[in-house]
């Protein structure tokens, strides 16, 4: 990913360009239908400038279309055939230039006051276990005053209670990642959700891509980050407790009551994700160079990554 030495400075600005992708390679042992959630979409504060979007093999009309989920996610859907099929998506964003926004003041509202359709998101779902972390919540933050300070309560604890680290698999909950102590940022953030839900914060799953941008580059292999969203006053406000710092170039693919509602592939039948990469980097770039220039492609090295963590998962 971009290193904060070559980055354009986005302090000079109102807004940065991000270029973000992904590949996917799969090996596939019969037609297999499959989801897709992976498409950045317009939304206050991100405008999608160019996106390139390939499958091979090519698949008639009648095999591939998309649609919009419950959440307001885009997902793509199409009947893989049998063999090796790539997915691979190039895109240029628009998103502010400036920090993470932090309102530590903004009030918590009753749950009487509530609209609602963020009741919603005060309840358990599959990988968020909130009813089993009520007593620990008001426990630990109960007695904090205002709907931001007990969010960031919640990150700041999860910061020291837990280890960045492989130990969770695709079925790990909330409670059981909080548990273990170890952690990867879907753990995170379905532990922050969780927590948050417990204290009466209506609070959702977030998936999407994050750059190292006015930050020390992390060489590991770049993935799909996930942070989570609290609603207060009126809005969605951020919350990473993978990181815990207002960070730039956030884009936003995806939003859900967890990782099950927002996972980047299902299929329904025999796959094997054979190949994964990711990146994520700032550009002064107006627009998305050829696709004979080399597809995918990167700006910099750094910035194609392969993504070790999901292969473990799988």
């Amino acid at each position: 990913m971009t290193s904060p030495a070559s980055s354009p400075d986005p302090s000079r600005a109102e807004t940065i360009r991000i270029r973000a992708g992904f590949e996917l390679h799969f090996e596939l042992s019969q037609p297999t239908p499959m989801l897709f959630v992976v498409e950045p979409t317009d939304r206050p504060g991100q405008r999608i400038l160019a996106s390139r979007k390939r499958i091979v093999p090519d698949l008639p009309l009648a095999q591939h279309s998309s649609y919009l989920d419950p959440h307001g996610n885009t997902v793509w859907r199409l009947l893989a055939p049998a063999g090796r099929l790539e997915v691979s998506h190039d895109l240029l964003v628009e998103v502010p230039a400036h920090k993470d926004p932090v309102l530590p003041d903004l009030p918590k509202a009753l749950v009487q006051d509530l609209p609602s359709p963020m009741l919603h998101y005060l309840l358990p779902s599959r990988y968020v276990d909130s009813d089993l972390l009520s007593a620990e919540a008001w426990q630990l933050f109960g007695h904090i005053q205002g709907g931001w300070a007990q969010a960031q309560a919640v990150c700041d604890h999860l910061q020291t209670r837990l280890q960045y680290g492989a130990g969770s698999t695709a079925s790990t909950s909330a409670r059981e990642a909080y548990q273990s102590g170890y952690a990867v940022c879907r753990d995170f953030a379905h532990a922050g959700v969780a927590f948050c839900r417990a204290l009466n914060l209506p609070a959702r799953y977030v998936c999407g891509y994050l750059p190292d941008i006015g930050v020390q580059p992390d060489y590991r292999p770049m993935d799909f980050h996930a942070w989570f969203e609290v609603w207060l006053d009126g809005a969605w406000r951020t919350f990473d407790a993978r990181h815990n710092v207002p960070r730039v170039g956030r884009i936003l693919i995806a939003t859900g009551r967890d990782a099950s509602d927002v996972a980047f592939n299902t299929a329904f039948g025999g796959s094997v994700l054979a190949h994964m990469k990711v990146w994520g980097d700032q550009t002064l770039d107006t627009e998305l160079p050829p696709l004979a220039a080399g597809y995918p492609h990167t700006p910099t090295p750094e910035g194609l990554r392969l993504s070790a963590e999901w292969l473990q998962r799988d």
